[in-house]
Parts: C-alpha cells; structure tokens; sequence
C-alpha cells in the first residue's frame, strides 16, 4: 500500500482551506451529474466536481473516501479537508460501497497484506492494517478481528469467482483508536450499545447487559439492544397501554402499509384514528411470546426521508444502526393455513424508544377491525 502525504492542492482545485472542524461541506454535481464535487454551508465551491464512482459522502466533515477517473484510469484514495491525500488505492469496501467516516474516522485496506487499518481525520494511521477486519468506530472504540480465514461463497467456475466470502474463526478484540486492547477476548454480536459502556469490579447483574473482562482487571459491560428493547417493551410500554402513552411513545410523523403503499401520518391523527387496532395487535403480540419475534434493523433511507431523520444517518446516507437501531416487533399468526405477520418499528433515540413505522395486514384476526386507514 502505498501512503502520500502530498497535498495537491491545485489538481483538486481545492479553493479554501480555512474552514474549521465543525464546518460541514456538501457534495454538489456538474451540468450533467457526471461528476461531483463539495460546496460549503454558504454556497462556495471547496472542490471543483471531479469524483465518479466510489465517492458517496454526501457531507464531508474531516476526511472521505474518493475515486477519481483520469484518462481511462481509476484512481482511489483518502481526501482530508486540508487537501491531505493518503491510502491510495487503499479504499475499505463493504457490500460493494467505500467507507464512511466515523466520529473522525475512517477504515482503509492494505491490498498487499489483505488488512485492514484505520485513518485518523488528519489521514495519519491510528491502528495498523493488522487486522482481517474492523469495525467502525463506536464511542471511541471499534472491534478488531484476527487470525481468521476467508470462506469463499463461488467458486472458480463462475465469472466473480472469489469476490464474495466470509470470515472464519480467528479471534475478536476490543480496542481503542489509538490501537490498544481494551478486550482481549470479544463478541460483539452485532447488538451491543456502545455507547451505554459501564466499568465494574464484578459482573454487572443487569440482565440486560453483557460483561466482558477487560485487560486493565475489570469488567466492562454494554447494553444488549433485543434485551433492553424487550424489558422496555414488556415492562414500560405494555403494562395499562393507552392512546395518550403510545402517542407519546411516537414519532413526529408514523410511516404505515396501507391500500396505497406506504404512506406517512402525523402521529396524533395516525394514533387518534387507529388506537384500537393498535392497542389490540401490541396485545396479542404481549400475551403470545412464542409468536413473538424481536430483530435488530437499520433505518430505511426511501422510507424516512427529511430534516428529521438526518441525525440517524452518517455522512454517506447509511444507516447509524449502531447507535441508532430501529428494533422491529413481528407478530406472526395463522389464518386458513397461511401465516401472517403483523410489524412494529420502533427507533431506539437519545429520548428512548420510538415508534416509526406499522404495517397490519387487512385480516379479520382484530375483532372484526380489517385494516388500518388514515382516509
């Protein structure tokens, strides 16, 4: 892997360096939106469009992942705002899209050693490509995995032979951004809150978190999303359930699956109109657990669209569900031998869980009520 430190400012075009940390720019497209490039909050051109392909941060705060074609040629590397470029032909590829910067940031691929390191906003490495793979950063930390082996999903007969596998074996570790182990041996599993991290001497005995020894003697100890979603569920919300607590529970506006598609509703007139079907389905959800299932899902961009769900997603327009996770209550149950399924999502924000989103099938399982309408 090969790291410039050069700035080239010219070739980018670059026409002021002096916006500060918490200046946002924002990606802009040529006459014919062949190209892209970056506009401050004012209006002024930062970047002269240029970028194709693997560019997908639509805000650049500190550094972004960019491909640039030249003649034919593509070219990839690592864009700070100073003009700093670094890991050319160095881009971390994840379900065939580049990376997205991180609380500052920002995961690159040693294509030589087949690692994965991580850039700091400056573009300076802050952990050695030593790991098979990383985790984006989280409260400061992310999870590294080690020693593993590539299982292959086609095989060579096909035309993308060995594009697409998974990781086997090898070991988790918990580290800082400065490369330290905090965890020696790790599971994230996908549904721990980063953010909610705890330190104890002993085990934390909250049911709804997971502990884990660390390698300065304690225990460090996160919440476990499906767990706390399902106390808060059958704990808080369920208990006396009326119109005035589920409306509180809601989202500003509630997206649901009517005759039409999907639709959105302010929530007190979605609420207001539905209340009895609602309170009815959350019911037969609560009281039939086996028919009850919880999943962890990530925040559907066509759906929630606007101002007021930005915050949920990072600068590339992905989901945070790390943070942010949208927790979907299913219901499923049985009518004239076909299985139907009734859904709940709810968002896990800074004031708790949300509801955002219902679908209920147009069934007669509700005491007669058919499906939901707003019209």
């Amino acid at each position: 892997m090969k790291i410039l430190f050069s700035a080239l400012l010219s070739a980018l075009c670059i026409s002021s360096l002096t916006a500060q940390h918490s200046n946002t720019w924002y990606m802009y497209y040529n006459g014919d939106s062949s190209l892209t490039g970056y506009k401050d909050a004012r209006g002024n051109v930062m970047i002269t469009p240029q970028f194709s392909g693997l560019t997908y941060a639509h805000r650049f705060d500190d550094i972004i992942a960019v491909t640039v074609e030249t003649k034919g040629m593509w070219n990839s590397y690592y864009l700070t705002k100073s003009g700093r470029i670094t890991g050319t032909d160095s881009l971390y590829i994840y379900d065939n899209t580049s990376d997205c910067e991180c609380e500052g940031f920002i995961r690159f691929h040693d294509k030589k050693t087949d690692r994965a390191g991580l850039f700091n906003s400056r573009g300076q490495v802050a952990v050695p490509a030593q790991y098979n793979a990383l985790s984006n950063v989280k409260n400061g930390m992310l999870s590294g995995l080690m020693d593993a082996k590539k299982e292959y999903w086609d095989n060579d007969a096909t035309k993308h032979a060995h594009e697409h596998f998974s990781w086997k074996g090898g070991r988790e570790v918990l580290l800082d951004t400065l490369n330290n182990v905090l965890i020696a041996a790790f599971t994230s599993g996908h549904t721990l809150n980063f953010y909610s991290l705890q330190k104890h001497r002993t085990p934390s005995t909250d049911k709804r978190r997971k502990n884990f020894k660390a390698t300065d003697g304690l225990y460090y100890s996160f919440l476990d999303y499906e767990q706390e979603f399902n106390a808060w569920f059958a704990d808080s919300l369920m208990p006396g359930l009326n119109q005035a607590r589920l409306t509180a529970t809601a989202q500003d506006s509630i997206v649901w699956f009517g005759a039409d598609g999907w639709e959105k509703t302010e929530r007190v007139a979605f609420i207001s109109k539905n209340f009895a079907v609602l309170q009815t389905a959350l019911q037969k959800a609560n009281s039939h657990p086996a028919q009850l299932s919880v999943f962890k899902e990530r925040l559907n961009p066509y759906l929630y669209e606007g101002p007021e769900w930005q915050q949920y997603f990072d600068n590339c327009g992905n989901a945070k569900e790390w943070r942010y996770p949208v927790m979907q209550l299913v219901y499923s149950y049985t009518i004239d031998g076909n299985t139907v399924q009734n859904h709940f999502d709810f968002l896990r924000t800074e004031s708790g869980y949300r509801l955002i989103g219902v679908s209920i099938p147009p069934t007669k399982e509700f005491a007669g009520i058919y499906s939901i309408s707003i019209k």
